[in-house]
């Protein structure tokens, strides 16, 4: 297994170097040259526990890790970090399947990925006998971020700076990022929204010039974003492991096709699924799940992507993304693996903010489902799942699930589907809260988050608990075109 550019520049490099550079010379992202097909062994995998399925889905992609350094990597990412043993456990709710993915240490999904990434990161810097310290550059909407900062945390040969929209997550989000310990650790608030947080990371890494002077300092950049297919490849697990959960508790029969809905932001998550597709997983239909910010949603109803719209705040934050990144290692495998496409396609959403696909690969995306929704339905969509269930959702785990109400009236599907939640509804407590009753407005934070347990009895999160106590680390903001100035004056250059 090599991995190749989107781009198509003919670089092919190994599973190690993919995770160390990020992003290729040319700007692309990396895709794997091919893709392992699991289908007949499926049978022999629903007994695993979630390392164990880990070790087998990852080995296919990360060739060049020895099973002993792959084995120490999954072993000290899975661990008592996860407050359950199933690592990604599913609820039955109603007729549905929800796949909780927040039960790590900073309670949401990019958990599942980012507690594995420093371990593959760290022994491909040995692997290829890297001599400079790696600056992993992350743009976040909101939990990629903590995450990243959570997994990197005084890793040694490795300084870790997170940009994230001031005022464009959650007081709890923000709380989780501004707290973080690791003398490695840099957070800066913009003044801007999450696409120009990404858009600035993106640039910084294509900047020649700023690159080397990087390097002669003894430093070069990479991503804990889902650009990086360390990032994206530990996702594909949890779609299998969901789907022989069921098979193993004989909620489906082995063979048989469900539903994924993912509430989507910048399209990693989904594409993960769309991998495990390619490897095997019987799936039946991708509902992609967007809120008021449904530039996907109108992607797969025509085929044109334009980001030419006013990003708009919602109450999950996490989905506020007009850009997403990860569409274009979907743009690559629906063209047929054609990077002149793709880099024509990808220029014209550089230079006129909108491009639209040709009938091909519009046929190729038949799998797929947009829906959105809006506010007011996420906010119903809380209490009316809380009320007949009693199951607390966060307001992204509601948009998927209003999503897949919509599917079912439009399709009358009768597939099993599971619904993928992706945060605890803690780290939204004050919109989840609101949902089900009213809140004083002299509430401070914590207090909502006690008083959303005891109406809920369920109990709030030990991370989430402890921000109380934990001291501010991190207080800078800058201007949107000031990220470069930033990262230079962490490194003390």
């Amino acid at each position: 297994m090599y991995f190749l550019s989107t781009r198509g520049n003919n670089e092919k490099i190994t599973a190690s170097q993919a995770i160390i550079k990020g992003l290729s010379s040319d700007k692309g992202l990396y895709v794997p040259s091919s893709f392992k097909d699991l289908s007949s062994e499926l049978k022999k995998l629903v007994d695993l526990d979630y390392k164990e399925l880990a070790y087998v889905i990852l080995k296919e992609f990360l060739t060049d890790y020895s099973e002993k350094e792959l084995r120490y990597c999954i072993e000290s990412a899975y661990d008592e970090k996860f407050d359950t043993e199933k690592i990604a456990p599913i609820s039955k709710v109603g007729e549905n399947y929800v796949l909780e993915l927040y039960h790590g240490p900073t309670c949401a999904f990019k958990d599942m990925a980012l507690t594995i990434m420093p371990y593959l990161l760290k022994t491909a810097i040995k692997k290829n006998n890297l001599q400079e310290e790696v600056v992993i550059l992350t743009a976040t909407s909101g939990d990629t971020g903590k995450a990243a900062l959570e997994g990197f945390s005084d890793v040694d040969k490795i300084k870790i700076v997170v940009f994230f929209p001031e005022n464009g997550v959650s007081s709890i989000q923000k709380l989780q990022m501004k707290t973080t310990k690791g003398k490695n650790t840099c957070v800066v608030g913009i003044n801007g929204n999450f696409d120009d947080a990404q858009t600035g990371v993106k640039n910084i890494f294509s900047d020649k010039e700023f690159n080397n002077d990087l390097r002669q300092k003894g430093y070069i950049l990479s991503s804990a974003n889902s650009i990086n297919i360390g990032r994206l490849t530990p996702q594909v697990v949890y779609y299998f492991y969901s789907y022989l959960q069921l098979v193993k508790e004989n909620e489906i029969t082995l063979g048989e096709k469900i539903n994924f809905v993912v509430p989507t932001g910048n399209f990693g998550n989904i594409l993960a699924c769309y991998y495990a597709k390619q490897m095997g997983l019987p799936v039946n239909k991708f509902i992609c799940a967007s809120n008021d910010n449904n530039v996907l949603y109108d992607f797969f109803k025509t085929g044109v992507y334009d980001k030419n719209r006013d990003l708009i705040l919602t109450t999950s934050p996490s989905m506020d993304i007009l850009i997403s990144s990860n569409l274009e290692r979907l743009l690559f495998e629906i063209s047929d693996r054609d990077s002149k496409k793709v880099n024509k396609l990808i220029n014209d959403l550089n230079t006129k903010g909108v491009y639209k696909i040709d009938e091909n690969m519009k046929a190729n995306l038949s799998s797929f489902y947009g829906e959105y929704a809006l506010e007011d339905t996420v906010d119903k969509t809380i209490k009316d799942v809380f009320d007949k269930y009693k199951y607390l959702i966060d307001t992204h785990t509601a948009v998927a699930y209003s999503c897949y109400e919509k599917y079912i009236k439009e399709t009358n599907d009768s597939s099993k589907t599971v619904i993928v939640s992706t945060a605890s509804p803690y780290k939204f407590s004050k919109d989840v809260l609101s949902s089900l009753s009213d809140v004083d407005s002299n509430l401070d934070d914590f207090d909502i988050i006690n008083k959303l347990s005891d109406l809920s009895h369920t109990q709030i999160p030990g991370p989430i608990k402890e921000l109380k106590s934990l001291e501010i680390k991190h207080n800078t903001t800058c201007e949107k075109d000031e990220l470069k100035s930033e990262i230079l004056k962490f490194l003390g250059k």
